[in-house]
Parts: structure tokens; C-alpha cells; sequence
């Protein structure tokens, strides 16, 4: 039933509330309704929030979002893990209508003594509804009202002093208050929105493979693969996500490069998962066993690092479940069990679930699964097509684990159709890869990030993955290291998380084929070790710009969060500029601070723009100037509302610069 003072519109709430909002430990949000009321009176609006205990915390008072348009918004900050929840509450203002008449008509000499015996009786109630301090004020001003030897103008004045404005906005008189029902609101730990992932291969680090053929390849281990850990905690990185390391089938077992026969040494698809030695809660024999994972988890977490592996719900054709459970898959009409297909691609080497013949007895082995690795230390799944299951099946694991395990992130690998990516978010993935490797022009980023950051934040959180084994975007294949920070910058500044697969800070970049996103010589399908000393030896590729990328991530509280992008005019449309903002120090943060980006998005040449600078979003007085200083050099400079900028790809492609308005310095010069 609408209330006396309508309430309408809430936002942030999914699915009428039947699903929660998501949002993180610290992170600041805004909740919007409209709200309205007969004739001329006038309102207000306020936030109030109940916290996971049950406490509820101070209203926050909401303000028209623009004059007339009867939109109310407030920010809150939600301050721990567990489910909240917050409702809108609306009430009719009579001290602010009275204050707009009053302020009319006392001065013009219209009905005085009338309008400020109101005012005096209106200071009155008030004061009978508030604590001692606020009531002394309040009787004071209808004191000062009734002072008939005063003149009225003085008196007036008595009701609009900046402390008892400030007192009316905190302690209103509030009468034919209405109230929204209560919206559910999910925080979770910090990892959730806020995170830098690398992917590698445990086969591949320490692994030996002779060139020319004449010895049989060594696969490495997950003791070899700790070793890498070092360097990639070093380049700032905090979850490693490693590929599944279970047992591989043997039959129909692909070759280098996706070939459909495999020769006597080919290692085959981690993704092929299931073999005599066993399945999904097993250890490859070639990796080592659950002791060397249970170390690799230990070391991990010794350099600041989250385990995170894949959840890839599928067999081979020798997997255990094939010979137990044959009701799991499906049959065709020729007697064969189907294998997995996404025409024209073929994986002759999977055999997909069918979730409907025995949903519960499914159900129940992949519970237990992921309990068993989460018992050995895993604490984020990275979920392979969770899009070509069943929505219940996620629905139902996922709160399952949540209620046990809140801890316990899932990060669905889903590219696909918008629908079925937001369904996904919506009913409990913490995080969602995006279309971001498509979106490279200026225009499509602007407007894929205004989605994300907007009304999508409030369920679905991007993970930027620069590259994966699976996609080689175009634009990485061609312009060398230019392409690659490019990326690398976009990724890390316009999302709170991203994530790079292995190869990338060595720019590796040669397709399948002309045309294809698919690497040459697949890791996928082999061995691929790395001589990581030489590339440091040699200081070959860009692992240095990572770790400054991560370093600057880090030391910033406002690149920690997704709602507060925005986007800054630029007169090229090879340059792209945006800002992040926040207002106050946040958990963990050395400070309120602002990170401006501006990027070269051409990997072929320099470009030059003239940058328009929006400094509302940038908490700043642009006419009055400021300091940026870029994170990536050092370099500092004068800036103001309009800023010439040139940013040549094979030195410097972007500027990732913070902002101080109380430190002048560079001179007036291009950057």
C-alpha cells in the first residue's frame, strides 16, 4: 500500500528484493527513490540501515538529486561483512515549508506576526521530540521568534543561522512520516570487488621439453610451479589462479594446437578432466600429490596470495563418473555418449553434465567437491561456463556455500549473452568476466563502463582479464608492448579487479592463424615452459610496468572501487580520460584520494587532445588549479579545467596521475 508520503522507485534493489545489492566491507554507495507529496508542502527523505547484528544505524538524510525532478539520493557506507538491509523513510517537513514562506513574507511586511508565531509554536514541537542540546537550541529560536520588542527581520533571523540549519537537517521536525519496506543489501569481504589475479600452469613451470624432440618432456610440478610464486606476489599480484590440476583422460585426447590426435607425449587438456587416477577431488600423478598442493597453498598464502582454482564441471571419457554414474550424461541416438560441441568447435576429449538425470545426485557430488578443496585451502573458485548450466543448480550451491563459507568467492567464466551474464551475477556469483577484451575504442569503453558502473554495480562486478589461454585479442596480436600497457592500464584502473594469464608481461601475442584469438601453440594443449631469469636478466617485457600498475592499485583507496568512475571529455577520440574519487580515508587506505587516467588508446603513434576536466567528479576547483603528478614517472604539472596532453605508445602510452588541490607546482606545461 503506498504510503502518505509516496515512496517509490528504490534503487539499489534486484528483483523487487527478492535478492540482495551487493556491495563490499567500506564501500560507499548510493541509495535513490523518488519521493513526493500533494500541493506545496514540502519533505524530506532519509536512508536508514539495519546492520547484520540487527543494529540500526543513524538516518541518512537524502537530497533532491536535481531541483523539481522529485529524485532522492544519499551515499552510505556499510562498514561489515553479512547481510544488511535499509529502507527509505519520507516524512512531511513543516519547518522547512514554514521556513520558505517566512523568508517571502517577513520581509515584504506580509502577515508577520502571524508567521513568526508559527515559526515560534513550529520550534516548539520540534523541541519537545529532541535530546537536551538540540532542545535548548530549538526553544531558543522560538524564543528569539516571540521577542516582539526585536524587529521581525532580526527575529526571522534567529531561525536560519548556519546551526540551526545544520541541527534541522540532522533532527527535523518530521510529521506523516512513511516508510519503505526493507531491501535486502549482501557485503562481502573486500576481495570481492577488489583484486589482481594471475593464471599459470603448474605443468608448464619447471617443466623440461626438448626442442628438437630427442628426449621425452618433463612435466613440471606444483612444487616447480611454487617457485614462480616469488615473482608473481612480487608483481603485486593476490590470487593465483591455477587451471584445473586433476587427472586427464586419455581418450580422444587432443594435440599441439587442438589437433585431434595426440601424440605419445602430449600432455592434453587440463580441461579433459578425469582419468584411473581419478576425478575432480583428485591431484594430476604428474603434478604431485594433495601434500605438494596443500604446500602450494601454504606458500601462497605466505606471500599474500589467494588460491584460486577452476571449477570445471565436466568429464572425459575416462573420468569415474562415466563408468558410476552413466544417468549423468547424455546419450544419443546412435548409442554414444555426447561430447561437448560449440559448432564449429568440437571437444571430442569433454563429455558435458546433463543436470537434469539426477539433479540431486549431482548436486550433491559437486558440494561435496568444492568443500573438499575448500578444506585444502582454496578459498575462490573460478567457475568454467557456469552459462551452459542450470541456473537453479547455481542458485542452490551457491547460497548453500555462502551460509557455511561466506569467505569463499566464485568468479563465473562466462562470455556470453547479457541476459544469462546478469542472471549469473544476480543470484550469487561474486564476480563475472566481462566483454572488456572487445571493447577498445574510446566510445565503446565509455559506454560499457557507464553500464557497469551504474545500475549493473549493484550485482554484477567485472573482473578485466587482459588475456586468458582461450582469447588473444586483435589488438594485442600486432603493436607489441604498446598494445600490451595499453591494456594493461585499462584493466587496472578502470576495474577494481583484473587479471592477466601467463606470457602476458612477456607480450606473447602470435595467433593460431590470421583472423584467430586463439594462441599459437597452445598452452592449453602443452607444455610451454618459460625462462623467466633471462627475461629478467634481459629485462624483457613489461613486468616492471605491472608491478608499478599494481603498486599504484594498491596505495589508492579510489581505484579500490567500481561506482566511482567518471569520465572526462577528451577532443581526440584516440584518448581516453577518467577519474576515481573517494571522499574520505577508507579501511586499509593511507587516504581519501583521486586517481586520474588519461590513454593513448592508438598503439601506432603518438596523439595529442586537449582534456576537459569535470571537476565536480574530481572534488577539485578546476578555475583555480591543481597539482597532478604522475604514479608511472614522477612527473608533476599545473592543470586546471582544459589541459593539453601527448602521449607517445612506445614511451609513456598513459598518465595514471593523482590529484592535490593544495600544492602547486610543474608550471603551466604540456604533459
Amino acid at each position: 500500500m503506498i504510503g502518505r508520503i509516496p515512496i517509490l522507485d528504490v534503487q539499489p534493489v534486484l528483483e523487487c528484493g527478492r535478492r540482495p545489492a551487493k556491495a563490499v566491507t567500506g564501500e560507499t554507495l548510493q541509495v535513490t527513490a523518488t519521493v513526493f507529496r500533494e500541493g506545496h508542502e514540502m519533505l524530506g527523505a532519509g536512508v536508514v540501515l539495519r546492520d547484520p547484528a540487527g543494529g540500526l544505524r543513524p538516518l541518512v538524510a537524502m537530497r533532491e538529486l536535481s531541483p523539481g525532478s522529485d529524485s532522492y539520493g544519499a551515499e552510505v557506507t556499510v562498514t561489515a561483512e553479512g547481510r544488511w538491509r535499509f529502507r527509505i523513510e519520507a516524512w512531511g517537513d513543516p519547518v522547512a515549508h514554514w521556513r520558505h514562506d517566512a523568508a517571502i513574507k517577513v520581509p515584504i511586511g506580509q502577515d508577520v506576526e502571524l508567521m513568526l508565531e508559527e515559526g515560534a509554536l513550529l520550534f516548539d514541537r520540534a523541541a519537545a521530540a529532541q535530546g537536551p542540546a538540540t532542545r535548548v537550541l530549538y526553544r531558543s529560536v522560538a524564543a528569539a521568534l516571540r521577542a516582539a520588542k526585536v524587529p521581525p527581520v532580526d527575529r526571522l533571523s534567529a531561525a536560519f543561522t548556519p546551526h540551526v540549519t545544520e541541527a534541522l537537517e540532522q533532527y527535523p521536525l518530521r510529521e506523516l512520516t512513511s516508510r519503505s519496506e526493507w531491501f535486502p543489501l549482501i557485503v562481502h569481504r573486500q576481495r570481492a570487488l577488489f583484486s589482481s589475479w594471475y593464471e599459470l600452469f603448474p605443468r608448464s613451470e619447471g617443466a623440461r621439453v626438448d626442442p628438437l624432440g630427442r628426449r621425452k618432456p618433463v612435466s613440471g610440478t606444483l612444487r616447480t610451479a611454487a617457485r614462480r610464486l616469488d615473482a608473481v606476489a612480487a608483481m603485486g599480484f593476490d590470487v593465483i589462479y591455477l587451471p584445473p590440476v586433476h587427472p586427464i583422460g586419455t581418450t580422444a585426447r587432443k594435440g599441439r594446437n587442438n589437433a585431434l590426435a595426440a601424440g605419445p607425449d602430449d600432455p592434453g587438456s587440463p580441461w579433459a578432466i578425469g582419468s584411473p587416477a581419478g576425478g575432480h577431488d583428485a591431484i594430476h600423478p604428474d603434478l604431485g600429490t594433495m601434500a605438494d598442493f596443500d604446500a602450494f597453498v601454504k606458500r601462497a598464502s605466505a606471500l599474500g596470495l589467494e588460491v584460486a582454482i577452476d571449477l570445471a564441471l565436466q568429464a572425459s571419457p575416462d573420468h569415474p563418473w562415466v563408468a558410476k554414474h552413466p544417468e549423468w550424461f547424455t546419450t544419443r541416438a546412435d548409442g554414444t555418449v555426447a561430447y561437448a560441441e560449440n559448432p564449429p568447435k568440437k571437444y571430442q576429449d569433454i563429455y558435458p553434465l546433463n543436470f537434469d538425470n539426477d539433479p540431486d545426485g549431482i548436486y550433491a557430488e559437486v558440494l561435496r567437491i568444492v568443500r573438499h578443496w575448500i578444506s585444502h585451502g582454496v578459498t575462490i573458485f573460478r567457475v568454467d561456463n557456469p552459462h551452459t548450466k542450470p541456473l537453479p543448480f547455481w542458485d542452490r550451491l551457491l547460497a548453500e556455500i555462502a551460509a557455511t563459507d561466506p569467505h569463499v568467492l566464485f568468479l563465473a567464466e562466462a562470455f556470453t549473452r547479457p541476459a544469462m551474464m546478469r542472471a549469473l551475477a544476480v543470484i550469487g556469483f561474486h564476480q563475472s568476466y566481462t566483454y572488456f577484451t572487445w571493447r577498445n575504442s574510446a566510445a565503446e569503453l565509455t559506454a560499457y563502463l557507464t553500464e557497469l558502473a551504474g545500475p549493473a554495480a549493484a550485482y554484477m562486478r567485472p573482473n578485466f582479464f587482459v588475456n586468458t589461454p582461450d582469447i588473444l585479442c586483435e589488438y594485442l596480436q600486432h603493436e607489441g608492448p604498446a598494445a600490451f600497457k595499453v591494456r594493461a592500464v585499462l584493466a587496472a584502473t578502470l576495474s577494481p579487479s583484473w587479471g592477466v594469464y601467463s606470457g602476458y608481461e612477456l607480450c606473447e601475442s602470435t595467433p593460431l592463424r590470421p583472423g584467430s584469438e586463439e594462441y599459437l601453440d597452445s598452452e592449453k594443449y602443452q607444455y610451454k615452459p618459460r625462462d623467466w631469469s633471462l627475461a629478467a636478466r634481459m629485462d624483457l617485457g613489461i613486468a616492471g610496468f605491472i608491478t608499478q600498475l599494481n603498486a599504484i592499485r594498491r596505495s589508492h583507496s579510489a581505484l579500490w572501487r567500481l561506482r566511482n568512475l567518471r569520465f572526462h571529455f577528451a577532443d581526440q577520440k584516440e584518448i581516453l580520460c577518467f577519474s576515481k574519487t573517494v571522499g574520505a580515508p577508507e579501511a586499509g587506505a593511507p587516504r581519501g584520494d583521486t586517481v586520474l587516467v588519461v590513454v593513448n588508446l592508438d598503439p601506432h603513434q603518438p596523439r595529442e587532445a586537449t582534456v576537459w576536466l569535470d571537476g565536480d567528479a574530481l572534488g577539485v576547483d578546476t578555475s583555480a588549479g591543481f597539482t597532478v603528478t604522475d604514479e608511472l614517472t614522477g612527473a608533476s604539472y599545473r592543470w586546471g579545467k582544459a589541459n593539453y596532453v601527448r602521449l607517445d605508445p612506445g614511451s609513456a602510452p598513459a598518465h595514471v596521475f593523482t590529484v592535490s588541490a593544495d600544492q602547486p607546482g610543474g608550471g603551466n606545461r604540456p604533459a
